[in-house]
């Protein structure tokens, strides 16, 4: 069990738990501990971490509680020793033991792309514990030919020589990010990188994790039963509108298969917004009216 002590200026408490094999493994606790309602279970993407919703958290946390953990090998968890574990039913297993430890029964999920893929997987594997879900920008069917700039990226690990230069690298990268000005951009940034006793900046991940993503993205990802599994419980779509991992097609499907489901498209980003869009926020109030 973790330790619930008052959230400091910052509007979090920072905790860890261990994994089934002994991995200390790092999240983030916003809101009342004691609220017995199900939480808010804030799940990142593959290469992200707690950082990304922090303010999301913020937020929702005047009214639910809110976890957002690290995975292993990213941000503040331990890094695995054998990289064949960085795949979604370890990371399930790792959720699994988070609920236990905090002592939560049931979840809102929101997750943005891998984090939408574990959310599915969620509601097969522990069902009961799904009380509603938010996949942002990723589906049923993830195009593979969009997930390369991503692996091209994850594997092109050399340190960055300062802040400004990652923060060139990023957008001349992926210019489609949900940021405009110079420091939405700085914030994504030091959410991507931490800086080495030397100075430079390094990814706050274990560059193996990209092993087993780039083994996986080879192949075109049919998740369609694992999506239907979602049918009985609130749910909102989220899709960048330029992304190049959730189709177009692929989301009306979506809404044609799971006619509660609510959807929205984020005009002039693509993977994956950042859902502080006010009609993102909007829809995810309305979404947690429903539980």
């Amino acid at each position: 069990m973790v330790a619930h002590r008052p959230p400091p200026p910052s509007g979090y408490r920072e905790q860890t738990f261990h994994s089934q094999d002994g991995l200390e493994l790092y999240f983030r606790e916003y809101g009342d501990p004691r609220d017995r309602r199900p939480a808010i279970l804030c799940l990142p993407g593959v290469t992200r971490n707690s950082k990304d919703f922090h303010d999301l958290a913020r937020h929702l946390s005047g009214g639910w509680r809110v976890l957002c953990p690290d995975y292993r090998g990213r941000g503040r968890s331990a890094y695995d020793p054998d990289w064949r574990h960085y795949q979604p039913r370890t990371y399930v297993d790792d959720i699994r033991q988070l609920l236990a430890a905090t002592d939560v029964h049931r979840v809102v999920v929101i997750g943005t792309s891998l984090g939408a893929v574990l959310a599915m997987v969620m509601a097969v594997a522990m069902p009961t514990a799904v009380a509603g879900a938010l996949l942002n920008d990723l589906g049923p069917r993830v195009e593979a030919d969009g997930l390369q700039p991503v692996i091209d990226y994850m594997l092109d690990d050399r340190p960055q020589p300062n802040w400004e230069a990652a923060t060139r690298h990023l957008r001349e990268t992926f210019p489609d990010f949900p940021a405009e000005t110079d420091d939405e951009w700085l914030a994504i940034v030091r959410n991507t990188y931490r800086e080495m006793p030397d100075g430079s900046l390094c990814f706050d991940w274990d560059p193996k994790i990209v092993k087993g993503f780039a083994a996986a993205s080879g192949r075109s990802a049919d998740l369609w039963s694992l999506f239907r599994a979602l049918r009985k419980v609130p749910l909102l779509a989220v899709r960048g509108e330029r992304s190049r991992i959730l189709s177009e097609e692929t989301f009306l499907r979506m809404a044609e298969e799971m006619p509660h489901m609510d959807h929205i498209t984020v005009a002039g980003v693509g993977h994956p917004p950042d859902l502080d869009e006010p009609k993102v926020l909007e829809a995810i109030d309305a979404l947690l009216r429903k539980i």
